[in-house]
């Protein structure tokens, strides 16, 4: 993995998660039975992909791009492989669901295997522009 695509998935996760906010506050029964329901379903798979390897995806730029001390790195590495497939694991849950209301996703939202996740990727976020 490059920095670009680290990057790049950041974006899509960071993306994804504003619209699950937003989707969460439209109060929405069935996603089948929301305009916004498509575009739900499409957040989701983004996500899922952002999020499949991303620990290992890391791994490797810390390996081959010397992101710092090879000890904290690996460590933080470790934390993002464990965060990374805690909320992967939730967000294929609820794409798992034939339908999906805004309370499910805003109970996703809520999960601290998430909010974890969004605090290392803010964290890496700002070690990338070093």
């Amino acid at each position: 993995m490059t920095r670009e695509e680290l990057r790049a998935r950041i974006d899509t996760i960071e993306e994804s998660y504003e619209f699950f906010l937003a989707f969460a506050a439209q109060g929405v029964r069935d996603d089948r039975e929301s305009p916004a329901g498509g575009q739900l379903r499409l957040f989701l798979g983004k996500a899922t992909e952002a999020l499949t390897g991303l620990g290992d995806g890391f791994r490797a730029l810390v390996q081959a791009d010397r992101l710092g001390p090879s000890g904290p790195s690996e460590r933080m590495a470790r934390v993002l492989a464990e965060d990374a497939e805690c909320a992967l694991a939730a967000v294929e849950l609820v794409a798992a669901r034939p339908a999906i209301s805004s309370q499910l996703v805003d109970n996703l939202n809520a999960t601290i295997h998430l909010r974890a996740l969004l605090t290392d990727l803010f964290l890496l976020d700002e070690l990338l522009k070093d």
